[in-house]
């Protein structure tokens, strides 16, 4: 079979949520199926550290997908074209787009539909483009994969989508992440902190993360207690995020936060492994892999009480209301000064962290595959 894969998100040095997510199942998933030939589809010159295997020919298709009108343009003249010079037999796409043009089967892998709730979260033809589109892709797909029950029930009660349609490909996290020493945690916490404990959050700066709720629980808590922490922040503005720039200005405690712009894993691995929390309260999360993360790193988590987060962190994470500063505040408290509630998040994150890997999302999002030939 002749698999047509969207790689347009496999962008060197820049991988993120969705990124990672098709990084590590084409890996898994191209090494092994040697009998199947997988045409990668990318919208500019590519890395080669994602040709992962003999049987990928690379295609770079134009234009550079950076802004709605250029996505419709793509998905619905240039990916057509090339599915059919190409022959293909089957279009993969790990970031959930589809080309209604297509006339061959297509799995989508909709992660989630945020901007079917928040259509405030996105520039307006953004949201448009998605609020438009992706019902029609989820109608067209042979099936559907996502990464959480909570995105399948969401999918299925919103587009009306039959359940039995839709697969369920839990994330999983880069092996990279585990434990540090504790020689490792007193070396980077002098470099990143000057010797001070700190709480992280790793992830875009989208409004629908809440940025500025974990800036205004952050400098509650350090009115509250005294206690001289620092918020390190590990990633990039997504978007205009002004609300998030106003409520930095307005802290009392602004200079003691931390941002580190985007990291690959080996940096990152250091910033969880020293921290003494990770706070993670979106307002709207299909997976929250920085969670899993986190706990790989034998680090308590606080998250958010909402959509998917509770059921990927089960009882192996602090869970608070992120409408509720006191909420936030309290878990930021209790995780703080209870060491012994503090051992058992971290032990029960050994167990949660157990029920996810990447080789397991690999073999599931590829049953899906041979589900939708076969629909």
């Amino acid at each position: 079979m002749k698999i047509a894969v969207n790689t347009r998100l496999l962008l060197k040095g820049r991988l993120e949520g969705i990124g990672w997510f098709a990084a590590e199942t084409l890996r898994r998933i191209t090494c092994s199926h040697p009998e199947h030939q997988f045409l990668f589809l990318f919208d500019r010159p590519f890395s080669e550290e994602f040709i992962f295997s003999g049987n990928i020919t690379p295609i770079v298709v134009s234009p550079q997908t950076r802004h709605p009108l250029l996505w419709y343009r793509w998905f619905e003249y240039s990916v057509p074209s090339v599915l059919k010079k190409m022959k293909a037999d089957f279009f993969l796409s790990p970031d959930g787009y589809l080309s209604l043009a297509a006339r061959i089967p297509s799995l989508p892998v909709i992660h989630d539909i945020s901007f079917m709730h928040y259509p405030e979260f996105n520039p307006w033809l953004t949201g448009s483009y998605y609020r438009h589109f992706f019902p029609k892709f989820a109608l067209k797909a042979a099936r559907i994969a996502t990464v959480s029950e909570y995105s399948k029930k969401d999918i299925e009660g919103t587009y009306n989508i039959p359940g039995e349609k839709i697969d369920v490909v839990y994330n999983g996290a880069n092996l990279i992440f585990n434990p540090i020493s504790a020689g490792d945690k007193i070396v980077t916490k002098r470099e990143l902190t000057g010797a001070h404990d700190y709480f992280l959050y790793v992830g875009s700066f989208h409004e629908r993360k809440n940025i500025s709720g974990l800036l205004e629980a952050y400098d509650s808590f350090r009115k509250k207690t005294g206690k001289a922490f620092k918020l390190v922040l590990a990633g990039e503005k997504m978007y205009s995020y002004n609300l998030m720039a106003r409520t930095l200005a307005k802290m009392d405690f602004r200079e003691d936060v931390i941002f580190t712009g985007y990291l690959e894993p080996p940096a990152l691995l250091r910033l969880y492994g020293a921290a003494t929390a990770m706070i993670y309260i979106p307002w709207f999360e299909g997976f929250g892999i920085p969670v899993l993360e986190a706990m790989h790193c034998d680090v308590p988590v606080i998250v958010s009480n909402r959509t998917a987060l509770p059921e990927i962190a089960g009882d192996a994470a602090h869970l608070v209301d992120p409408s509720n500063m006191d909420s936030v505040v309290e878990g930021m408290i209790r995780v703080t000064s209870d060491e012994s509630y503090m051992k058992k998040l971290i032990a029960r994150g050994r167990l949660v962290r157990e029920k996810y890997s990447w080789d397991l999302t690999a073999r599931l999002l590829w049953e899906s595959v041979e589900r939708s030939v076969l629909t």
